[in-house]
């Protein structure tokens, strides 16, 4: 087999899964040889995907490349189908990255490592088989996988309500699942042909009834995972319980995988109800970004108001991909990747914090400042990211989305203006609670309970380097932000395209209720061709 035939994404997907079942075999008591192993095999997974992607990936072409297809179950119609496109390479690099430094974040865990660092690897070999799926099945598969190692990550590793949150975790997730299953097999049974391959499918024609309700299940389902508001209560305790390399996964990862699917599928492979929803998701956007924020702002526990400061920062890729603009689409993909690598240095420096004083409640800590300046300012430059400063990651991806929604000619001047201000008003509160929390932590007075003086450490060479991987990048993109999006730029164009070419003009049919009601309905602006498809008949 020379070189153009090598299984790229196959061995990338299999190698930390087939690693992890070798780790019973090691001979290791104290743990310490299988944390070298674990972390040796995520960096070795991750050099394998940026020498795949620097020599075999063209960033010039949108379509489909190092695909792979293998039937593997034929009485199921099962297929090994496997490749990657502008919209998911970025992410996988994200889970690569993330994934190794939570490995490297989670060197002192001395309670069944075996354990531990297996589930770790299962869970790395899921996620990177959701995003190069290509096949319905084996992506429902993959996203099933990836459930039980969180789970049990959360419940033996967690905190004191730990079997709490994960058992509520597992209850929202799985319940959502289904929905994933229903859908899907509706798209696959719908026609003549009965086809799994998610490019088929995309190209089926549907009944609009059914459209829709497809589209709705995806929506519950990947709305749980983004998470969209009010199907996010298991994310603030989640995070609350979750050791600090399982919040790192939480967020920088296992939260875009919602995003991901909501454009593979909703704005993909069912463009013609995307024309129903897609007013729908900018307003959930709103609320989740206006909510989030509240929310966070009453949060006395660290880890709570970093985990409803997620839910809001989501806000921002609902409304971009809602924008029917090539903008505001990148901006979407860019705001997952920024929070990806954000939320990620922050749940971190939140564990950091939490071995030196043992408490995440913010009214017990105060004046950590003087004792842990190294940390203070590690925590202080992930916050600004977080608030969009400009020069950050964070500041260029909700720009983007802004820009966005506010250029785009599918909407009217009353919803555009009802959108860019409620998010407005989110993007003013997120400087105030994250001000406020490095201001309750790291300022007055200090607490008598916690000695700080006397048992408390700064960050520690590893750990720095763990939070130097993540801000770089952060900061990269802030000053570049090319760095991120040549990876994506000529997909973003393709999927707003895609998008845009059966948005049907009903500027002169009656429109729906809702719109009618509330905002103008979608219209597209400029339009020479009416588009044969009338979602209001």
């Amino acid at each position: 087999m020379n070189a153009i035939e090598f299984p790229w994404l196959t061995a990338i997907i299999l190698l930390p899964l087939v690693a992890a079942l070798a780790i019973p075999l090691i001979p290791d008591k104290e743990g310490r040889t299988v944390r070298w192993y674990g972390l040796g095999v995520a960096f070795a997974d991750f050099a394998l995907m940026i020498y795949a992607f620097w020599y075999k990936y063209d960033f010039q072409s949108s379509r489909l490349q190092l695909v792979e297809n293998y039937p593997w179950i034929p009485q199921l119609g099962l297929h090994w189908a496997v490749g990657v496109d502008g919209l998911s390479m970025p992410l996988l690099l994200l889970t690569g990255l993330i994934n190794t430094l939570a490995i490297f974040a989670a060197w002192k865990v001395t309670t069944k490592p075996r354990l531990f660092y297996g589930l770790m690897l299962v869970m790395y070999s899921a996620q990177l088989g959701v995003f190069v799926a290509q096949d319905l099945l084996l992506f429902f598969l993959m996203w099933e996988i990836e459930l039980v190692p969180v789970y049990l990550l959360i419940s033996i590793w967690g905190g004191q309500n730990r079997r709490y949150a994960a058992t509520k975790f597992i209850l929202y997730t799985a319940a959502a699942s289904i929905f994933i299953l229903i859908a899907g097999f509706a798209l696959v049974f719908s026609g003549d042909t009965v086809t799994f391959d998610m490019a088929t499918l995309g190209m089926k024609e549907y009944p609009k009834t059914l459209e829709l309700l497809v589209y709705g299940g995806f929506l519950i389902a990947f709305g749980v995972k983004l998470p969209i508001f009010p199907l996010h209560t298991w994310l603030p305790d989640a995070h609350g319980e979750a050791s600090a390399p399982g919040s790192m996964i939480l967020a920088g990862v296992l939260l875009k995988m919602g995003g991901y699917a909501l454009i593979r599928f909703n704005v993909e492979m069912l463009p013609n109800a995307h024309v129903t929803f897609a007013p729908v998701l900018a307003i959930l956007g709103v609320v989740n970004i206006v909510y989030g924020a509240c929310c966070a702002f009453a949060q006395t526990n660290l880890k709570r108001r970093l985990a409803y400061s997620s839910i809001a920062h989501m806000g921002f890729v609902l409304i971009g991909i809602a924008s029917y603009t090539e903008l505001g689409i990148s901006g979407a993909v860019l705001q997952m990747v920024s929070h990806g690598l954000i939320a990620a240095s922050l749940f971190f420096l939140s564990g950091v914090t939490y071995d030196r004083t043992h408490t995440l409640m913010m009214d017990k800590m105060g004046g950590m400042a003087k004792v842990m300046p190294k940390t203070f300012a590690l925590f202080t430059i992930g916050s600004m990211a977080s608030l969009a400063l400009p020069g950050m990651s964070g500041f260029v991806g909700e720009l983007m989305v802004f820009l966005g929604i506010a250029t785009s000619d599918v909407y009217s001047s009353s919803f555009k203006i009802v959108v860019v201000l409620l998010s407005a008003v989110g993007v003013i509160l997120t400087p105030i609670y994250l001000l406020s929390m490095l201001r309750q932590v790291f300022y007055g007075e200090q607490s008598k309970e916690l000695h700080l003086d006397a048992i408390i450490s700064d960050v520690k060479p590893r750990e720095i380097f763990i939070t130097a991987c993540l801000l770089l990048p952060i900061i990269g993109i802030g000053f570049y932000p090319k760095l991120a999006t040549q990876t994506y730029d000529v997909k973003a164009v393709e999927l707003a395209a895609h998008a845009r070419q059966v948005l049907p003009v009903v500027a002169h049919k009656q429109p729906s209720s809702l719109y009618s009601r509330i905002f103008s309905a979608p219209t597209l602006a400029n339009s020479q061709v009416e588009s044969s498809i009338n979602i209001s008949e």
